[in-house]
């Protein structure tokens, strides 16, 4: 397909399609390049008048550069374990003949699913003197001792856990592709397992091992609600948790001082994509002449003892948590013993039908949720039809620009969000700062890429003759999409928009900071229950979390199969 500048992008369209043409690359803009913009401009003129004082300032004081260096220093290690681990389970499902995969790998992506506050909440409650369940099974520490967690150590390790479904996904993709035909040359000519795992496999997984450790640092520096619940009590501070207790507690005034540490934020993320690009510049991984995929290993009588060592990883980093989190929901008060005595649903009525905020927080979620992925289907339907049907230099900028918000820290378009909206909007003269509107516009934003990637595997897989027959017929844009396009690519419309519902329902990192009075999310009143006191009741909130995040994975794990391959991430 011949490549179009933009004029004979716009010129060679008929009317209606530089119309909407038009509006898609004027919304994709106002969404992510018009707040990254703000962001930095707020960093070089603060208040409108240029001056570099307020940079100078903040990156001249000590906490910044501590901040800086614990978010780096738990980011690497927190990336380090997730490849390890996430690197490891790819490879036994994807080379290997272990049985129960699909189950299995259900169980090892869900802790990416459940939202970080809630791993972090869940976590706390299995180390401990309080915790009910080491109490009801006569192990918890003396009273006194400190919980092990709240040290860069244990936000390491959980950061390490929580991303570890990250990279096995992005290497278990590549897995699927690697040629059958260099697998089996190599073991006829004598070579070992592990010969063939070092000379032919990872060789050729390199791109997406290095993209999976990529993903893995960009979240980890990300991250929120493991720093805040994990750090803070450890007075162990990384950018994130700096940015909300300066806004927590400065409030619009240091939102200068805040719009800095958030490019800083942006500069250490981009650092490692910029390292991703560096390890894979000037080399090719490009297999030709492959007409087989791989046959798993027959791993023979080692299989049990593998397959018993998986599920042990996951009864450690999924089970154990949620056993521990449900144990603390079910005690009348924390550090309370759990009995048949002392059992109790009270926790979960009081935060069910009496804890107003977290009525408030379950509305507002499955509000802003929803809205989101139903908004983001017909934009995203319209923007892959010119992305893949279509080709551009500044559809691939565009293309770029729709993944910007996703690729850096929510912290980021947070700030952006605030920056832009604190103020009304000009020619309507109203204001959404300290609404639930602003929550929904930045999770438009940011989960964008999440529905569009579904889209573009949808639109890659339709016979593009019949939407041309339609076009000939006389049959305009709308139409043609309306009628032909978008009952093809429904199933993939839908898996997108159940997966952006999935993760804005679990979101805090955006939410923390855009939150107010009466617009709170149930990331928000998981993070205030637990900050202010109350582990039996945000153990409540949270287990009701779980649920319905495993419900909707489990509706899409079954709809799977009428899906676009690669729709539902974890699914085969």
């Amino acid at each position: 397909m011949p490549r179009l500048s933009l004029n004979r992008l716009f010129s060679t369209a008929p009317a209606s399609e530089q119309a909407v043409l038009f509006s898609i690359i004027a919304i994709v803009t106002i969404l992510s390049a018009v707040p990254m913009g703000r962001l930095m401009l707020e960093g070089v003129a603060p208040g409108g008048s240029f001056g570099l004082t307020v940079a100078q300032d903040v990156l001249t004081t000590r906490s910044t550069w501590i901040a800086a260096w614990h978010s780096i220093q738990v980011a690497v290690g927190g990336t380090i374990i997730a490849v390890l681990l996430g690197g490891t389970v790819a490879l036994l499902v994807a080379l290997t003949d272990i049985r129960g995969k699909t189950v299995f790998t259900f169980c090892f992506v869900l802790p990416l699913m459940i939202p970080p506050q809630v791993t972090a909440l869940a976590w706390l409650q299995v180390f401990g003197p309080a915790s009910p369940m080491l109490k009801s099974f006569g192990i918890a520490p003396p009273l006194g001792t400190p919980n092990p967690l709240h040290s860069a150590t244990g936000i390491i390790a959980l950061l390490g856990i929580h991303y570890a479904p990250l990279v096995f996904l992005t290497l278990r993709a590549g897995l699927r592709n690697l040629p059958f035909e260099l697998m089996e040359a190599a073991k006829a000519s004598g070579a070992r397992w592990y010969t063939v795992l070092r000379t032919v496999v990872l060789p050729l997984m390199t791109p997406p091992l290095v993209a999976g450790v990529a993903l893995a640092f960009v979240s980890s520096v990300g991250n929120f609600g493991i720093p805040a619940l994990l750090g803070i009590p450890a007075r162990y501070s990384v950018l994130t948790t700096l940015i909300f207790r300066r806004l927590a507690g400065f409030g619009p005034s240091a939102l200068a001082e805040i719009a800095v540490l958030s490019v800083l934020i942006g500069i250490i993320a981009v650092s490692g994509i910029l390292v991703q690009a560096w390890m894979l510049r000037g080399r090719d991984f490009r297999v030709v002449n492959v007409s087989a995929k791989i046959q798993p290993y027959q791993i023979g009588r080692w299989r049990p003892a593998v397959e018993t060592a998986g599920w042990v990883v996951i009864l450690g980093i999924l089970v154990l948590p949620l056993v521990a989190l449900v144990f603390t929901a079910l005690v009348p008060a924390y550090g309370v013993k759990l009995t048949f005595a002392t059992a109790t649903l009270e926790n979960l009525s009081y935060v069910i039908n009496d804890h107003a905020a977290t009525k408030r927080a379950f509305v507002n979620s499955f509000l802003l949720a929803g809205g989101a992925a139903i908004i983001l289907v017909p934009l995203c339907v319209l923007l892959a039809y010119f992305l893949v049907w279509r080709s551009s230099p500044i559809l691939r900028v565009l293309n770029f620009t729709a993944e910007l918000p996703y690729a850096l820290p929510g912290v980021v378009l947070a700030i952006a969000a605030i920056l832009i909206f604190i103020k009304p909007l000009p020619f309507f003269g109203l204001s959404i700062y300290n609404t639930v509107w602003i929550i929904l516009v930045a999770y438009i934003a940011r989960f964008l890429t999440l529905e569009l990637r579904p889209i573009i595997s949808g639109f890659h897989q339709i016979d593009r003759g019949l939407e041309e027959a339609a076009q000939m017929s006389g049959a305009g844009l709308i139409y043609r999409l309306r009628t032909v396009i978008l009952p093809l690519v429904a199933p993939a419309a839908a898996a997108g928009a159940l997966l952006v519902f999935l993760t804005a329902f679990n979101e805090l990192t955006v939410s923390a900071l855009l939150w107010s009075s009466g617009a709170e999310t149930l990331g928000v009143v998981v993070f205030s229950l637990e900050e202010g006191g109350f582990s039996t009741q945000a153990a409540a909130v949270a287990v009701l979390t779980v649920i319905v995040t495993v419900g909707l994975m489990l509706l899409l794990s079954l709809a799977g199969g009428r899906m676009p391959k690669g729709a539902v991430p974890w699914h085969d």
